[in-house]
């Protein structure tokens, strides 16, 4: 019996090192295809040598390096965001890499060609040629709208990285290549209340204030971990790491609450949030709310021209992003452009988890009745505007009167 439990712990023990190695190959893989910002800042840099591109922070990445690159929090290799700091402030760096035609291929991925990186204005472009260049790009995008020749000012101004009042060629290819950028779109066209604050860019390379903490502690895990936690895990994670005193959760709620708001009578349009969970969900140090992550959140006009007309047989077909989905006209086999279930819907979903363990026990049924209310909500927004504005404005004002009274 002795030689048979050897062979047995033997076996044990090798399984485990075999399982462990494993998993370290696969860590150390992921993160190797996933970081990839040396790539990122020597192709910036590369471009801003020879002259193509400028920015209000080029001189400090590529000359005198007081850019510093701290943690990957990058979750897709094409879009590379790290932690930083510059010039004494927490930061975050966010650039794009364009991967290489073979996915098989284990090499770098191929450095983005500055023809098709950098290629537009062309040498001998007008200001106001590139003005109205800009307009047609920004209609496209954010649809036809009265406010849209304000935000090309806004482009314009923000394009003269070096304030010299004249814009350049090398300054025009790097704000045109950053408007190229879904969230550098979105940084622009929201107010800096609820996203965080663009501080400088270099070609399309932008950095922004520092992450801002999460109320969801999930998403500081390994991003190949995140899948594998059952969803009832992610309630618990949700009520146990995120911020201890209610009224701190309500005041975050009602921020959230606000950013729809904006997003349904945005300046410049209406958005869509397309990956509705509490890890897109931040607070600054006094706990007002900041979006973490806007790569998910896209204009309507953007949404619309990739749904309608789409072919499909059932609605999972006419979906956008995650969860910014469509009905599917089963007659012609296309997706509609209208979407079931609005912004508002699916953050009350969130906010149930989120709220109401924990919440004052005489408020607990007001507001889960509200919630639930406000989770039934479908149907086009702007079909039924005073009905969603009627809802937000009911669950503001019942979390602000509870919270009123507070240190706040």
């Amino acid at each position: 019996r002795l030689p048979g439990l050897r062979v047995k712990y033997v076996f044990l023990v090798w399984l485990g090192v075999f399982v462990g190695s494993w998993m370290v190959y696969v860590h150390y893989s992921s993160y190797a295809e996933l970081c990839r910002g040396h790539v990122c800042q020597v192709v910036i840099c590369d471009q801003y040598r020879k002259g193509i591109i400028s920015g209000s922070i080029c001189q400090d990445l590529c000359s005198l390096h007081e850019v510093e690159w701290r943690a990957c929090l990058s979750s897709v290799p094409g879009q590379q965001v790290y932690s930083g700091l510059w010039q004494g402030k927490e930061v975050t760096i966010k650039c794009g890499i364009e991967e290489g035609l073979d996915p098989k291929a284990r090499s770098e991925p191929a450095p983005r060609q500055e023809l098709l990186l950098f290629d537009k204005p062309t040498r001998g472009t007008s200001i106001k040629e590139f003005r109205e260049m800009t307009l047609s790009f920004l209609k496209a995008n954010l649809g036809d709208l009265p406010s849209l020749p304000a935000l090309v000012g806004q482009v314009l101004l923000m394009a003269d990285f070096n304030k010299d009042s004249r814009v350049s060629l090398a300054e025009a290819k790097s704000v045109w290549a950053l408007l190229q950028r879904n969230e550098f779109l979105l940084l622009l066209s929201l107010q800096e209340e609820h996203a965080s604050r663009l501080l400088g860019s270099c070609g399309d390379l932008y950095v922004t204030e520092g992450i801002p903490h999460s109320s969801w502690h999930g998403a500081a895990l390994p991003t190949l971990l995140r899948p594998l936690l059952p969803p009832a895990l992610h309630t618990v994670l949700q009520q146990w790491l995120g911020p201890a005193w209610w009224p701190w959760r309500a005041k975050i709620a009602i921020g959230l609450l606000e950013f729809v708001e904006e997003l349904f009578h945005g300046a410049y349009g209406t958005f869509y949030m397309c990956e509705t969970t509490l890890a897109n969900v931040g607070y600054t140090a006094q706990y007002d709310f900041k979006m973490a992550d806007l790569q998910q959140v896209a204009p309507e006009a953007t949404v619309r021209r990739f749904l309608q007309g789409r072919p499909c047989r059932h609605s999972a077909d006419c979906t956008y992003g995650r969860d910014c989905r469509a009905p599917c006209d089963k007659l012609v086999r296309q997706c509609k452009g209208d979407l079931i279930q609005p912004n508002l819907a699916k953050v009350c979903e969130l906010l149930r988890d989120y709220l109401l363990p924990g919440a004052p026990a005489d408020l607990r049924e007001e507001l889960g009745r509200q919630l639930r209310t406000c989770t039934t909500l479908s149907g086009l927004a702007s079909q039924v505007e005073a009905h969603h504005s009627l809802v937000l404005s009911h669950l503001k004002t019942l979390l602000w009167k509870e919270i009123s009274n507070t240190r706040y």
